[in-house]
């Protein structure tokens, strides 16, 4: 049982401070799912004196959040993505915000595999080679004991279909990582765009949460709609182009 002792006022004497045992009973969790979040990064570490830990208003909200995500059926390893890029500092209504924003956006669930399997797949030789390259592009992290963790499993699944058209996998990546950098750059005009436009209209009238979550659930169909749509007319183009290209090319071999 918590003592007066264990409940230390912040440096500044400002917000109250928890222990372990009254952070994971103050939010209604087991102590040893509080250690377990900790080791998985989804807490920032404690204000230590000695060899006891202080929690303070953050480390509520993110346990607070975790349990929320949970209940909405979200996996330990999805609510690390989730919270990789929000301030360790951050309030509830903070971290709510960047939780309304980001969940839309997450890939599907991640899977494990070996580089063994991947080949098999394919239909290619076992590479190291072939992996490092997967690394590099972010597709894939390397485990423990020779497992790869597959970040997107979608879209390793169209990489393996492009495969079997006949691409080889290096070339593939190599294409696929420039590809990656003309989307990252359509995803930021896209995103800037929403945020010099609705998101400060929005924010300027106070909008309620909802109303911000709402924005970003609305995005996602409409901005992946634009930009499939503008695909494929250019994907006609080329494919005209390059069918006139090969036709000609056949027909005057010189």
């Amino acid at each position: 049982m918590a003592t007066a002792a264990d409940q230390q006022p912040a440096p500044d004497g400002g917000e109250r401070e928890f222990t372990v045992d009254e952070l994971a009973a103050h939010v209604g969790i087991t102590v040893r799912n509080v250690r377990a979040y900790a080791a998985r990064g989804l807490l920032p570490p404690p204000r230590m004196v000695g060899r006891t830990g202080y929690y303070g208003r953050a480390h509520v909200a993110r346990l607070l959040l975790v349990r929320e995500m949970l209940a909405e059926g979200f996996s330990l390893a999805m609510i690390e993505r989730t919270l990789a890029s929000a301030p360790s500092t951050a309030s509830s209504a903070t971290l709510a915000l960047h939780h309304a924003l980001l969940a839309p956006w997450l890939p599907p669930e991640p899977e494990e595999t070996t580089g063994a399997e991947l080949a098999a797949r394919a239909g290619v030789p076992e590479s190291t080679a072939l992996v490092d390259q997967l690394v590099d592009l972010g597709l894939v992290e390397r485990l423990g004991d020779g497992r790869l963790r597959v970040h997107d499993p979608a879209l390793l699944v169209s990489g393996l279909q492009v495969v079997e058209l006949g691409v080889p996998p290096e070339r593939l990546i190599a294409a696929q990582a420039e590809v990656n950098e003309h989307v990252r750059a359509v995803a930021r005009r896209y995103v800037q765009l929403i945020v010099d436009t609705a998101w400060r209209d929005l924010v300027g009238a106070g909008a309620p949460l909802d109303a911000v979550r709402d924005l970003g659930a609305r995005l996602q169909p409409v901005a992946a709609q634009a930009v499939l749509a503008a695909f494929r007319t250019e994907m006609a183009a080329a494919v005209q182009e390059a069918v006139e290209r090969e036709l000609s090319r056949l027909a005057d071999p010189r």
